[in-house]
This record gives structure tokens, C-alpha cells and sequence, in this order.
């Protein structure tokens, strides 16, 4: 096995399993920090802002995409998977990142796009060229039907077919997305091994873990069955499970499109590659409307494929008991010993305050109750840039957009540019000190009178370093166990416990005051989730309106 200096250094940490209940800050990087005033974040960027994560108390960073690129969808789309595009830095501006955020005591997780590339890499650019060449294999290609149509009904999670039509080689081609990210063709071993020879490149640098970008994706119905529609009796894999309502996307059941069976090998694959290395990792991203949290148990299950997946599931605008119960419950049932990443926010939704805020609520409150009830549950986090300021999504205007989502989709779906906007720095700078130069999309007003330097004791910022702080202290709270107890109304109460600790929650997701009794022999004081009013009264859980409270069992 290579090794170089940076491996080594991330090689130090003995603990194999840190990932296992690990609070990860998600970074946009063109949208985190500007070094060189051209109005996008650059890994130098990064690099300066890192102290900062470092002060959160998490234990990891997840980058997204930041490899050469035509930027069609902002970086989504790769034209070279080992190499770092110039609007970002260079290699050496990746080292130098790497270096000092391990220097922090912070591990590095990149974003790996395999299920497809640009239209622009090197791969692609042969394989269209003609039938017979020696990548001619390396995509997903289909005749026409005799009258001129796709070979099925499958379609783009970016609006219509996910086929496009190439002239060179009179086939279609599939793209999941849009028609400059051709699908590669995973059944060809070609293929796979290429993609896993990319991710040696950045384990070799000393990458600590990877974000597998649509990791269902990777694998097509090899006969190219069509889709069939969805039930629309099962609420939960009805219209907008799998997509926006406004998307037609959502009103097929995805069965030969992806998260096909033949996927587990590969992933197998993948993960004996990462166990050539010490202490790596591996996060998936899955969306499949109401599969979605049993494919997480099939890709996390044994020691031998994902260590963690993540879904979809608490990225929608359900903000009750029967939302977040029911997507735990599902899990644990599904999952023997499989592991779970959850996230409120991220690069691709609304984020959470916007979701979930409702006419009087304060919205620093609501990010603090927010990050509370996150940190509590079973599992590994996601944290996305911004959340711990209390941001809510940006209107940006469709003059403005870059989102090519959002463009084909607009009025009736803004995108996701909103969810994207510049982070806020300085309240007093121009572009809220993101940048010198003119930002890539607009900065936010309201973002900037809630940027860094504004928040104080009590503010969302200040509550998420002491909610951190206090997870971080509980090994129970990130690798115990988690039993849910019997409550009423919006009451969500549980045990998270190991061999060490017990530990008692409930959460009041009202706006209004409400009681929960304890169970019979089960005495507690006081409430030890900093920043929250809620208290014992004998028997009795006394909450204000979205509180929380916390005790040791005996």
C-alpha cells in the first residue's frame, strides 16, 4: 500500500470505529469562503475557516465536490476525478487543507460522484466516438425503438427522459440527471475498477472517508424493464416521496432504474479498498421514496459494505412525533447491525428552520430545539454550514439562479440555490465577508444580521458548541442504545443507553406547555441538556413549548 506523510498523520487516531456516532459539518465550498476575491469559495478558504469548525466541537468535515468540473451541476458533474478544478486551488491548496484540519483533531470526508460523470471527461468523450471503441462500453447506450423513442419510460430526476440521443453513435444514453452527466455503466468491471483506482488516489493522499453521492444509483435493470407507477394507496412511496411534488419523477416506483440487487457487490468492493487503509470510512447517500431506510440496513448491514448511509427521511417538512419515531423505529427494525447518518439540513433541501418554522416561533429557538432533538438520536449526524447560525433558506431571484434544478422547474420549484447561498462571516463586511468580489450567488440580508461575529451568549451558534459540548461528554448519546418509551400528543420521550449510562429525553414538539409522567420507578432531577427550561416535579416532566429534557437513570 502507497503511503504518504498526510496518511500517516490521519493514521494517529487509533480508534477504528470514530465514525460510529460522529458529528460531520457538511461544506459547500463555493460557498464557504473566498480567498482570491473572484466571488467563490476556494479549499484556501477553507483552510482559514477551519479553526472555526474546529470550535464547534465536531469530529469531521464532509466536502462537497470540488474536482475538475464544467460546473453544469456545481461540481456534481466531474470531468477528472483526481484533480482539484482551478476555481477551487490546487492539490497542493487540498494537502495543505488535509494538514491543518488534522492538525485540529478533524477528520476529512470528500463527496465521490461515481454513478456519473461530465460529458466532458476524458472517459466519455472516447466511448461516444463509436461503437466498437475500447470504452465503447464504459456507459449506459440503447438502440432507439423502431419508432425513434427511448428503450423505456425511465426519467431524469432533473425533468424528462433520462435517455438522450447521440448522433455519433445513433443510441441513446442514460442520465440519471441531467444529459451532460452520463450514467457508467457498473456492469462492466472495466468500470468499477477504473472508479475504485480514483479512490485510491485520495486514500493515498490521506483521506479519512468518502460521501457517496447517489449511491443507488450505480447499478441499471440490465434488460432495461420500464418503470412501473407508483401506488398512490401507499402515501409513502406516493407523489414527491422520491421528488418534489411538482416533479413527475415521483410518480414512478424506481425498480429497474436503481437500487438494483447487483449493487452490494460493488459496494463490497469498495469497502475492501478502504479497509486496505487504517481508520477510513464511508457514508452513502440514498434516495428511494419509502425503500429508502431498508436499503440504508441492506447497505450498512455486517462489516463488510457502507459503514453508514443516509437518507432523505428528516429532510422534508414533517415536523412531528409520528415523522421522527416512525423514521428511527423503521430503521432499528430493518437494521441488525447497520449503522444510520441523520441530517436535518443539507445542499439539496430547504433548510430545516424554513421547513419547519411556524408564525411566532423564534427562529434561534427552534435551531436550538432543532439541534437538541438531532444530537439525541441513534446514529451519526450531518451538520450543513449555516444551520448553526439559525439561517433560513435565501430568496434568490430567478435572474440569480444557478441551479439548473431549480431553472427547468421554476415557478412551481425554486431549487436549490437558496440552501446554497455564501456563508456569512461579518455582519458589517461587504457579502457578509465571504468575499471581496461580486459572490457567485447573492448573500442574504437577513443571513448577514445573523452572520459569526453577531452571535453571542443565548444565540443558535452559542447553543450548538454547548449541545456539542454536551453530546460529546455522553458516550451513550453517540453509541447507545435507543428504546422509545410510551407518550401523548407531540411528546417524543426515550432512553438512549451503553453498559455505562443511562439516559432519559423527552421533547416537547408543541408550541404550547405539556406534561409527560414518568414510568413507574424511574426517579429524576435535574435537567442536564444545557439551555432548556423543561424540570422534574415528582413524577412529573413540567415542558414548555418546544423544550427538552434530560436525565441520568439510575
Amino acid at each position: 500500500m502507497q503511503t504518504t506523510a498526510l496518511q500517516d498523520t490521519a493514521d494517529t487516531d487509533l480508534n477504528a470505529d470514530w465514525w460510529r456516532g460522529a458529528v460531520i459539518y457538511q461544506i459547500y465550498p463555493r460557498s464557504f469562503q473566498d480567498s482570491d476575491g473572484d466571488g467563490i469559495g476556494d479549499l484556501p478558504g477553507v483552510t482559514r475557516r477551519l479553526q472555526y469548525i474546529a470550535s464547534l466541537g465536531v469530529d469531521a468535515i464532509w466536502l462537497s465536490p470540488f474536482f475538475t468540473s464544467p460546473m453544469d451541476d456545481m461540481g456534481y458533474d466531474v470531468s477528472d476525478y483526481c484533480d482539484v478544478d482551478p476555481m477551487f486551488g490546487t492539490l497542493k491548496d487540498f494537502d495543505d487543507m488535509l494538514a491543518e484540519a488534522h492538525r485540529l483533531g478533524l477528520k476529512v470526508m470528500i463527496d465521490q460522484v461515481l454513478s456519473h460523470c461530465s460529458d466532458q471527461h476524458e472517459w466519455f468523450k472516447e466511448s461516444r466516438v463509436s461503437r466498437d471503441n475500447a470504452k465503447a462500453d464504459w456507459f449506459v447506450w440503447a438502440d432507439p425503438n423502431p419508432d425513434g423513442t427511448p428503450p423505456n419510460n425511465w426519467l431524469s430526476v432533473f425533468g424528462g427522459p433520462a435517455w438522450e440521443w447521440d448522433g455519433t453513435r445513433k443510441q441513446f444514453y442514460l442520465h440519471n440527471f441531467l444529459a451532460s452527466q452520463p450514467d457508467l455503466n457498473f456492469h462492466n468491471v472495466d468500470v468499477q475498477d477504473a472508479l475504485l483506482e480514483t479512490v485510491r488516489f485520495w486514500l493515498d493522499r490521506g483521506v479519512d472517508g468518502f460521501r457517496l453521492d447517489t449511491v443507488n444509483f450505480y447499478f441499471h435493470d440490465d434488460q432495461l424493464r420500464s418503470n412501473p407507477p407508483v401506488s398512490r394507496d401507499n402515501d409513502a412511496g406516493g407523489i414527491g416521496a422520491d421528488a418534489p411534488d411538482m416533479n413527475p419523477y415521483g410518480m414512478q416506483e424506481h425498480l429497474y432504474s436503481k437500487s438494483r440487487p447487483e449493487n452490494i457487490g460493488f459496494l463490497k468492493k469498495f469497502r475492501a479498498l478502504l479497509d486496505e487503509y487504517d481508520n477510513r470510512t464511508s457514508v452513502g447517500e440514498v434516495g428511494d421514496g419509502s425503500r429508502s431506510l431498508q436499503i440504508v440496513a441492506d447497505y450498512t448491514e455486517g462489516d463488510d459494505l457502507l459503514h453508514m448511509c443516509y437518507t432523505f427521511d428528516m429532510l422534508g417538512p414533517d415536523f412531528s412525533v409520528a415523522h421522527f419515531r416512525g423514521a428511527v423505529e423503521r430503521f432499528e427494525a430493518a437494521v441488525k447491525d447497520g449503522w444510520v447518518c441523520w441530517a436535518f439540513s443539507n445542499h439539496d433541501v430547504n433548510r430545516h428552520l424554513t421547513r419547519w418554522l411556524q408564525e411566532g416561533d423564534d427562529p434561534d429557538h427552534l435551531a436550538k430545539f432543532s439541534v437538541a432533538l438531532l444530537t439525541s438520536l441513534r446514529g451519526s449526524l450531518c451538520i450543513y454550514q449555516g444551520e448553526e447560525l439559525a439561517l433560513q433558506e435565501a430568496d434568490v431571484a430567478f435572474e440569480d439562479l444557478t441551479d439548473p434544478y431549480g431553472i427547468r422547474f421554476w415557478p412551481a420549484y425554486k431549487g436549490r440555490d437558496g440552501c446554497r447561498t455564501p456563508m456569512v462571516w461579518e455582519g458589517g463586511a461587504d457579502n457578509g465577508g465571504f468575499t471581496t468580489g461580486k459572490p457567485w450567488l447573492p448573500v442574504s440580508d437577513a443571513h448577514k444580521a445573523a452572520s459569526v461575529d453577531t452571535q453571542g451568549e443565548g444565540s443558535a451558534l452559542s447553543a450548538y458548541r454547548q449541545i456539542l459540548k454536551f453530546r460529546a461528554a455522553h458516550q451513550a448519546m453517540q453509541t447507545g442504545d435507543i428504546t422509545f418509551l410510551q407518550a401523548a400528543g407531540e411528546v417524543m420521550a426515550f432512553k438512549r443507553e451503553d453498559q455505562n449510562e443511562k439516559l432519559l429525553f423527552v421533547f416537547n414538539l408543541e408550541r404550547s406547555p405539556t406534561t409527560w409522567t414518568l414510568p413507574e420507578g424511574m426517579p429524576v432531577t435535574t435537567n442536564l441538556i444545557p439551555g432548556f427550561t423543561a424540570s422534574a416535579a415528582g413524577t412529573t416532566i413540567n415542558l414548555n413549548g418546544l423544550d427538552a429534557f434530560c436525565a441520568r437513570l439510575n
